[in-house]
């Protein structure tokens, strides 16, 4: 039994690599493709390119990983069938519920893996993710140079005579506000451009500034100054994975934030439900595995990649289909139903057969 085991598995690990690699590659190539968009609004160097495909590597990991298992399953048994070997496995006695069971432990670590991945590793990803390319929206969002019109930051007119747009260094700049109380002019002989975490600031070095109003007229001198721009930000934050799939309630309120709040909970619950049962599609297809990979190669002619193809569709519509009118139930309903009808189908096909 232990050579048996070890023979199948080397041949569902030469079938498994050989189908993985080149879907992960057409992932990483649709993925590389989406990321050239980016490069329409932003900047991106080649580490930060690669930062970027790392971010989304344990998303192309949980999408690609369980349709190449079930493949490389299928097609295993498949071929063992066709080179009459399963016909001797079972002429020895060996029932075709010992495949079950040999394919059950692969299949079932592989399951906790995916799961693992999307529900602990996914979310803490994508929010680095987010918080990433709003950081370099928010850098994008100002190309300060020297140019006699002027330009917004914030709530301030800035004047700019020399720069140095790679640096971001800038020399002889003015700055002027009149929203304030008084009105404000800050002079400084240099000035440097830095985003902190999203938040625009503008670091004034050896400066005087000017307040005035009807009554008074202040001056003061400076060595060091910052100026903070107002702009939106957009920063998420992640604290655990159970705040993450249960969002936290807003303020009663609020009626804007309960609203917003309402459709991402929406949203991510049946995310939470749809790769649930994803993650699952390896354990819960034993049965048709088997079904469908053990032939009799002389009197069973299936159309093996076309009931492949039609078993990976079924299941990935129930489960992305269902979840908007039957919620968290679809999970075991879904479930049960595929257990049973895989059953059903592999005692006819091969359960009463060999």
């Amino acid at each position: 039994m232990g050579k048996l085991r070890q023979y199948i598995f080397a041949q569902l690990n030469v079938l498994f690599f050989s189908i993985f690699i080149p879907l992960f590659v057409i992932a990483s190539v649709i993925f590389m493709i989406k990321l050239a968009t980016y490069t329409a609004i932003i900047q991106l160097s080649m580490s930060e390119m690669g930062k970027l495909y790392l971010f989304v590597l344990p998303e192309l990991l949980f999408y690609t990983l369980p349709l190449a298992f079930f493949v490389a399953a299928v097609l295993a048994l498949y071929r063992l069938s066709n080179d009459n070997e399963m016909v001797v496995v079972f002429s020895l006695g060996i029932s075709p519920a010992f495949l079950v069971r040999i394919l059950s432990l692969p299949a079932f670590l592989l399951a906790i893996l995916l799961l693992c991945d999307f529900l602990i590793v996914t979310p803490y990803i994508k929010t680095i993710s987010k918080n990433f390319l709003a950081y370099k929206k928010a850098e994008a969002k100002f190309n300060l140079t020297a140019s006699e019109f002027g330009h917004r930051f914030g709530d301030w007119m800035l004047f700019i005579s020399k720069s140095d747009d790679k640096k971001r260094l800038y020399g002889d700049v003015v700055l002027f506000n009149k929203d304030l109380k008084e009105e404000v002019i800050l002079i400084a002989q240099n000035a440097k451009l830095q985003n902190h975490k999203g938040n625009l600031q503008l670091q004034l070095y050896n400066g005087e500034g000017y307040a005035y109003n009807d009554e008074t007229f202040k001056e003061m001198k400076y060595q060091t100054l910052t100026i903070n721009d107002t702009m939106t930000k957009n920063e998420n934050s992640y604290t655990n994975t159970q705040n993450y799939w249960n969002l936290p309630k807003p303020d009663p309120q609020d009626s804007i934030a309960i609203d917003k709040t309402n459709r991402e909970q929406k949203y991510r619950n049946g995310v939470l439900v749809s790769n649930t049962l994803l993650s699952l599609f390896p354990l819960l297809s034993l049965f048709l595995v088997v079904a469908l990979g053990v032939v009799h190669a002389r009197h069973q002619k299936r159309w093996i990649y076309l009931w492949i193809f039609l078993s990976i569709v079924l299941f990935y519509a129930a489960s992305l289909g269902l979840q908007k009118f039957l919620g968290f139930h679809t999970i075991w309903i879904v479930a049960m139903t595929w257990i049973v009808a895989t059953y059903l189908l592999y005692r006819r096909l091969v359960g009463n057969r060999f």
